[in-house]
Formats: C-alpha cells, sequence, structure tokens
C-alpha cells in the first residue's frame, strides 16, 4: 500500500496517520502529480474517505516547514485553507482535507470578473489574519532570488544588464511601508487556488511569511488579470474603493518585481534541473507573455516541461522590461520617491 510513498519517510507518514486517524491502515494511496513545489502529494484514503498526504522537501531559502505550517494552520483556521488533519514540521508531513477541484477555466461562472472578485476578498481576509512568522524584507529577498539565479543561469548573464540596471533603481526607491506588512501567501499561482465548483481554497503555504501587501495583489494580477479593468476591479475590491495614488503607485511597481521574481525562479528552477546547460539566447524574445497565458488557460502550454517553463521565465522578464520603460511606472516611482 506504501509503495508510492518514498521509504526514508514511511516511518513519518506512520505517525502522521496514527495522529490523525489512530490507523496506519489505508485503503487507497496514489500520488498527485502536478505543482513545482518539490512537495510529494498523494491523494489517501482512511476509512471511506479521501484526504491528502503533503511530505515536505528538505527546507530551502524561503521553504520552511516550521513556517510555513504556522501559515497553512492561521489560513485554515480563517477558512481559506483545507482543514488541516495533522502537522509536524519536524516530520514535515501534513494531512488535509481534499478538495474535490473544478476547473478554474472552464467551470468557475462568469467572464473573470467574478473570479477577480473572490481572489481579491480572500486576499482581503488573507492579509487581515494575525501576523504570520517573519522571515526577510521582501525587496531583500528579491536580491538573493536574483544573485542566485546569476551563478547559475540558462541565459548569459549579459542578456538581463539592462533589466538589472532598471531593476536597481527601483530598488533604491521602494520600501515597504509598515502599515503594509501582511501575512502574505506571496505564491497566489493558479496551481496554489482550487475551485470545489462553490468556493476557492488557497494552498501550498511553504513561501509564505510576513510580507509587503502588494505581492499578493501583483501576483493575482499576473496570474488572473488581463487589462487594466481587471486591475482596477481587483484593487476596488480590495481596499473597498478606489485606490489612492500611492496604493496604484506601489501596486504598479510591485507589477514589475512580480515579473522580475516569476521570471527568476523560472530560470533558477531550470538551470538547477539541467547544471552546466547554457542556452545560446543572446535576448529575451520569445512569446509574449499574454501569448503564453492564453496558452495556459487552454491547454496549449504548460510549465512542466522544461523548454516551456524557460519560455515562461524569459516571457516574464520581457514583460518586467518593458514595464519598467513605460510611463506609468515612471510615474509610479516619482510619485514613490516624492
Amino acid at each position: 500500500m506504501f509503495t508510492s510513498i518514498p521509504e526514508p519517510r514511511r516511518d513519518a507518514v506512520d505517525r502522521a496517520l496514527i495522529g490523525a486517524f489512530g490507523t496506519t491502515v489505508l485503503d487507497s494511496v496514489a500520488a498527485i502529480s502536478g505543482g513545482l513545489s518539490g512537495a510529494g502529494l498523494f491523494r489517501i484514503r482512511v476509512g471511506g474517505i479521501a484526504y491528502v498526504l503533503r511530505i515536505e522537501p528538505p527546507a530551502h531559502n524561503f521553504g520552511d516547514p516550521a513556517r510555513g505550517f504556522v501559515c497553512m494552520q492561521a489560513a485554515a483556521d480563517a477558512f481559506l485553507a483545507p482543514r488541516v488533519r495533522y502537522a509536524d514540521p519536524a516530520d514535515g508531513v501534513v494531512i488535509m482535507d481534499l478538495i474535490a477541484q473544478k476547473s478554474l477555466t472552464l467551470d468557475y461562472p462568469g467572464d473573470g470578473g467574478p473570479l477577480i472578485v473572490e481572489l481579491a476578498q480572500a486576499v482581503r481576509v488573507l492579509h487581515a489574519t494575525p501576523p504570520f512568522p517573519p522571515l526577510v524584507d521582501y525587496m531583500a529577498g528579491m536580491q538573493m532570488v536574483i544573485g542566485q539565479q546569476l551563478q547559475s543561469s540558462v541565459l548569459d548573464p549579459s542578456v538581463f544588464h539592462e533589466l538589472l540596471d532598471r531593476y536597481g533603481e527601483l530598488a533604491a526607491v521602494y520600501r515597504t511601508a509598515e502599515s503594509d506588512r501582511v501575512s502574505s501567501h506571496n505564491d497566489l499561482n493558479p496551481g496554489n487556488v482550487l475551485y470545489d465548483g462553490t468556493r476557492l481554497w488557497l494552498v501550498d503555504w511553504e513561501a509564505s511569511f510576513l510580507a509587503d501587501r502588494y505581492v499578493d495583489l501583483a501576483t493575482v494580477a499576473g496570474w488572473f488579470t488581463h487589462d487594466a479593468a481587471g486591475e482596477d476591479l481587483l484593487l476596488r475590491t480590495y481596499f473597498g474603493a478606489p485606490p489612492t495614488p500611492e496604493q496604484r503607485a506601489r501596486f504598479t511597481v510591485m507589477r514589475q518585481v512580480n515579473h522580475v521574481f516569476y521570471g527568476m525562479i523560472m530560470l533558477k528552477g531550470a538551470a538547477a534541473e539541467r547544471p552546466g546547460v547554457r542556452l545560446s539566447d543572446a535576448d529575451l524574445s520569445g512569446p509574449s507573455l499574454g501569448d503564453l497565458r492564453q496558452r495556459l488557460s487552454t491547454g496549449d502550454f504548460t510549465l512542466q516541461a522544461w523548454d516551456d517553463r524557460v519560455a515562461y521565465g524569459k516571457a516574464r522578464l520581457s514583460e518586467a522590461l518593458s514595464g519598467l520603460q513605460g510611463e506609468v511606472y515612471k510615474d509610479a516611482i516619482a510619485q514613490l520617491a516624492g
């Protein structure tokens, strides 16, 4: 029954099963595919009821079960995340309720607006929960991500010259306001937002910590909005009123930071999978982010293949460079600098 669970983790899984259900007897167990976090996910059935068993990978940079489990439990207490039946950060094992998923793209009602509204409301509730454990200032963490990516990039570092120059100017100006430090998920991509046919659930809390509120807002915008109207709806719903000039400026700046984050993370992961591989690309040209997002929504493009993750990483960085060159961004950074 346990053949799909890694041998070194089976004792920890036994402890979790006893802690949650008082037994190690499973009706069934099957691996769940998908996700880029590196965690092992399994659908288990105990007493005829299905649950999710999650086995965390070793701690790394922003992934620490001791912190992530606190954030996950707080989110579950706020009814944002599935109910946690058992969690032991020392063992790195969680058992939680299984969410019977439906497609965000095909099954969520409406033309996209209702989804943006529900996401904005969920983020607002999340940000109002008791403060998550701190880890690092978000912008300082971004410098770590950029530095690690450049050390082992699949692209020549010279490709990033102009982007990093412009990003450096941003980082010299932008500072998180103390009132904006909130309980933040930090990775609200479509794989971490589940729809059960009635409501949304947020999952995968390994990158969560006390961070800038605009990180989650920019992330939701980057994955789920398609135009300025969608961004306006997101902000108006979250703030309960039209955003102030400073709120709009912070959101605009963090949108560029978010593009850089996902671009660097995708390329860093690709480099780790194929150490020493260096592509001949001399720039960030390739499919646009808008094109890839459309293909992601229809299933014609996934982030499971190595080449696709490289293409997506480049598209995010290209979008960041374009944004950092734009007048809207320049006005926003001037607003914050002044």
